[in-house]
């Protein structure tokens, strides 16, 4: 059995008998004005973080969420695109879909403005979309690319680049990993279903959504996950495990590679009411300016007189690159 048949079997039993503790989060539960979550998504919410955010959801967007679990982020997205097969949720299990597609009549039932016909349900393989080309403003997917071996997690983040439109958004949240694991535990294909032995370093991660043509990579969070034990694990030494939520922009790749935010900010102090570039960064008198990595660097070097914070791994827009 291959480790993607031990997770469809590991989320058939997911759909059809919830396991509130299959995955956890720090996150609140989103509760936006006049938006009822039924207990019963709330209970399947496999996810380990969120990837709805306002800033992303503007003018209606047709959004693709894939690996459904069990419809609450579909839901959340559809508040924001309330239109006929406005969301499009995809996923391989049949009983997660089934399950999806009844919990929406629940919420049908909690929510006066929701109608299911908002979210288009429909069987694919994250591998292979079955998704027209440059057809999605918002793409996203919570917990589920982590599962993926290497290969499989470049095709299934060029699928998304493919259905992105031009400076469409993908929108993820995935286990990583900064510690080496062992070949037991990256192997353990029930604990790659269970994202836990899939997790990769954040560096790594980001290299493959830029590999695959995402010209802008912000880093929005940055959270405790888990901790594989060796009272538990199949490891000598404590692994710690975190969480990201991390937006990959179909922009252009500028010429001298890609802007990563990981909330960086530079502040110029000098004696100058402001500090010029000659790049297109000005930077005011003591105002912090979020910035992306590459400028923080070329920055460091232009001045002697601009402090750059460290990452904070939390970054929500503004600034320049």
């Amino acid at each position: 059995m291959s480790y993607l048949e031990a997770t469809n079997n590991l989320y058939k039993e997911a759909a059809l008998t919830p396991d509130v503790g299959l995955c956890c989060t720090t996150n609140p539960i989103w509760q936006f004005p006049g938006l009822s979550i039924p207990k019963i998504m709330q209970e399947m919410n496999y996810g380990c973080g969120s990837t709805v955010s306002a800033q992303d959801l503007v003018n209606d967007p047709k959004v693709l969420y894939v690996g459904v679990g069990g419809g609450m982020e579909l839901l959340q997205f559809a508040y924001f695109s309330r239109q006929k097969g406005g969301v499009t949720g995809v996923d391989t299990v049949d009983e997660m879909l089934e399950a999806s597609r009844q919990n929406f009549k629940v919420a049908e039932d909690e929510n006066d403005w929701f109608k299911s016909e908002f979210v288009n349900l429909v069987k694919g393989d994250a591998l292979n979309l079955p998704i027209e080309d440059e057809s999605i403003d918002v793409a996203a997917q919570n917990c589920l690319f982590n599962i993926f071996k290497m290969d499989d997690l470049k095709k299934a983040v060029a699928e998304m680049y493919r259905v992105l439109k031009p400076h469409g958004r993908l929108v993820m949240s995935d286990p990583t990993c900064e510690q080496p694991m062992n070949e037991t535990l990256r192997n353990d294909d029930r604990l790659r279903a269970l994202c836990l032995s899939g997790s990769i370093p954040i560096k790594d991660y980001v290299k493959v959504l830029t590999d695959a043509g995402f010209g802008t990579i912000e880093i929005r969070a940055r959270k405790s996950y888990r901790v594989l034990s060796p009272n538990h694990y199949p490891t000598e030494e404590l692994i710690f495990i975190e969480s990201i939520e991390i937006a990959a922009i179909k922009d252009p790749m500028p010429a001298d590679g890609p802007c990563i935010f990981t909330g960086k900010t530079a502040i110029y102090y000098g004696d100058a009411e402001y500090f010029d570039d000659n790049n297109g960064h000005v930077l005011l008198q003591n105002q912090p300016l979020a910035v992306c990595d590459k400028t923080a660097a070329a920055l460091a070097k232009a001045s002697d007189e601009i402090h750059i914070s460290e990452s904070t791994w939390h970054y929500d827009g503004g600034g320049c690159c």
